[in-house]
Parts: structure tokens; sequence; C-alpha cells
């Protein structure tokens, strides 16, 4: 193995960026922003502790979720979960935070970096309801950096063409539970919890 060590060796293998690409990062809001913000139904969530252990964590809801405040502020809302809030508790010993903003069939993403606090009460929880579930809390981001990220890793992974999707590649979510986390329950009973009624319950 060769290890690459320094900044200089790294641009060396990979050159510079373009003007156009360095320069792209921007401070507010853009009205463009907020369209794909208001379409967007999922975005991932990377924190990182004060020791330095990191966390990346999935949020979704229907498009439109994260709430915009004002051209620097935005807030994502939570919803009932595993209860395990690693990406939380990063969050109160480091607040730097990164977002990637996702819109179904498109290649391109919008990412968002910035400083996060969490709010256990806000006036905006109310426009924050999704069928009867008003935010247990939210995340407040103060934006420092936003802009558009190309869809090469889309392209290259052909994510979007169901043609090349084969969920039965991997064994069920109830067998994975069943091998590595419930293995006292048995597999009959978690086929039924992760059934068609696992998606009526993920709002209680």
């Amino acid at each position: 193995m060769r290890e690459i060590t320094d900044e200089a060796e790294l641009r060396e293998l990979l050159g510079e960026p373009t003007p156009v690409v360095r320069d792209k990062v921007r401070t507010r809001l853009h009205d463009l922003d907020r369209e794909w913000l208001a379409a967007a139904p999922l975005c991932l969530v990377a924190t990182s502790a004060a020791d330095g252990s990191c966390d990346v964590s999935p949020k979704g809801d229907p498009a439109g979720f994260t709430l915009v405040l004002n051209d620097r502020t935005i807030a994502i809302p939570e919803r009932p979960g595993n209860r395990r809030a690693d990406g939380f508790h990063n969050i109160l010993t480091n607040p730097h935070i990164g977002l990637i903003f996702f819109i179904p069939g498109r290649g391109d993403t919008l990412r968002i970096n910035g400083r996060a606090r969490l709010l256990r009460e806000a006036d905006f929880f109310d426009r924050m309801v999704v069928r009867g579930n008003r935010p247990q809390f939210a995340v407040l981001v103060d934006i420092d950096e936003v802009f558009f990220h190309c869809s090469k890793a889309f392209l290259r992974s052909d994510l979007w063409k169901p043609d090349t999707w084969h969920p039965e590649a991997m064994a069920s979510r109830a067998r994975i539970s069943k091998a590595l986390e419930r293995r006292e329950d048995s597999l009959e009973a978690l086929e039924e919890y992760y059934g068609p009624a696992y998606a009526e319950r993920i709002y209680t």
C-alpha cells in the first residue's frame, strides 16, 4: 500500500479544481436552493463529535420537510426513530454539520454545511406537522456554505435506473435483524414486524 500523507501529494494526483467549481460555494440560499429544498424528501446528515468520531444519518419526510426560515437558516424536524441519537449527541459537543439533499431521479444534489443547534420548541414547529405528528425537536442550521454537486456518482452507480435495482441481492431486513439484533425473536415475528404495517407506524 502507498498512503497519501499530505495535501501536496493529493493535489499532484487530483489536480486543481476549475474556477467554476472552486468558486461556486455561496453563503446564502438562492431562490433555486429554496426550490430544491421544497422538492427534496430526503437528506443525509453528517456530524462529528468533539473526539472526531463521525455519524451520517438519513432524514426523510414528505418533500419540503426542511423549513427555510431565512436566507441563512433552515430547520429539520425530528420524527420518532430508534432513539440512538448518535448525530444529536455529536451536535451537543460539536455544532458543525454537513447536509446533502436529494430529489428522486436527479443525479445532482444540494449540499449545505453549517452549524447546528437542537431546539426543543419553537413557534414554527406547528408548520412541520405531518400526519398529526409534531416534531419532537428540530435541528436548526445556520448556513456557512451552500452549493450544488454534480451527478457523476449517481451516473456511475446507476442509482436511479430501476433495471439495475436488485433488492433481493441482500437478505431481507427481517433476516438481518434475526442474525444481528433480535436473535431471540422468531423470523416469522420479525417478518410481520417489518412487513406492510411497518410503514403505517413511522409517525407513532
